[in-house]
């Protein structure tokens, strides 16, 4: 296995992460901004108040994206396994 090989290995590693957290990421980024507008114009302090709808609205995204995440990440899987006597020569 070469050099380039292994960069090339991290490189599509790296990218899969990225594109399995980018769902669930956003919605908690547009949620937490929704929240923090409502606090700034209602003056509500209140620190669950931030915690709750994300948590919430993060599992939803997380239940919703799920079977999408598991079918890149199977064949992200499936096809390192097969490029295994590939990649030890």
């Amino acid at each position: 296995m070469s050099g380039a090989e292994v960069v090339d290995l991290a490189n599509k590693t790296i990218w899969l992460s990225l594109l399995l957290s980018a769902p669930p990421l956003v919605v908690g980024l547009v949620v937490g901004l929704l929240v923090a507008i409502f606090q700034a114009t209602t003056q509500i302090q209140e620190m669950t108040l931030t915690f709750v709808p994300k948590i919430f609205a993060v599992m939803v995204a997380m239940i919703f994206f799920a079977s999408w995440m598991l079918l890149k990440l199977t064949n992200f899987t499936s096809n390192l396994i097969l490029q295994i006597p590939d990649l030890i020569r």
